[in-house]
Order: structure tokens, then sequence, then C-alpha cells
């Protein structure tokens, strides 16, 4: 058992998320119900999963939870950069959050490898 706080993954995809929702904020009232909640639900789940895996009993769990929070980082990848393509944000105030997210992703990649040995 790990404790998850402490975990710089975690706190990373925890400012991830601050700063998804804030981003979002700035997206139109229509999408409200669209891509507004989707790329808050999986930006969420980017460290909930990693908080969870880190909670399970053996290095097997947790890296199966790691795997989980990697499909995550890359379905928030993909709903930054079609909020830009679609015009909702700037490539300017998305660019941080993705190269924050590509940070996570190694970090995770990392992990899983480890925890594989």
């Amino acid at each position: 058992m790990h404790d998850f706080q402490k975990l710089i993954i975690w706190q990373k995809s925890m400012n991830i998320t601050k700063d998804v929702y804030r981003l979002s904020a700035e997206f139109p009232k229509e999408e409200k119900y669209g891509l507004t909640s989707q790329i808050k639900r999986c930006a969420v789940s980017v460290p909930s999963n990693i908080a969870e895996g880190a909670g399970r009993n053996s290095d097997k769990e947790f890296r199966q939870f790691l795997g989980i929070s990697s499909g995550s980082a890359n379905e928030l990848l993909t709903q930054l950069l079609l909020s830009n393509r679609l015009g909702l944000v700037s490539e300017q105030k998305v660019s941080p959050i993705v190269d924050q997210l590509v940070e996570v992703q190694k970090i995770n990649y990392s992990l899983i490898k480890k925890f594989s040995k």
C-alpha cells in the first residue's frame, strides 16, 4: 500500500485536473453536458485511479489502476486537442496542460514498468 498523496504523479495529475476545470469553465454553455462534462470526468479519473490503485493490496493491483489512469490520460489528451480544434479554447491555453499531461504519462509508464518486474 502506498501513500498516494506523497506520489509525484498524483500531485501532478491533481494540478492538471484543477487546470482542466479552470479551462473548461471558458467553454460555451451549450457544451455543459457534452465536452465540458466529459473532459472534467476523465481529468478527475487520472488522479482518482492512481489513488485507488495505491490503496490496493499488491503492486499488481496498483499497476492495473495505473493502466486505467493511463487510458484516462490519453482520453483527456484527445479531448484537450479536440477542444482546440473546435475553437473552444486557444492552443496557448491548452499547450501547458498538454505538456503536464505528457509528463504524467511518462511517469505513469515508468511506474507501470517498475511494478511489472
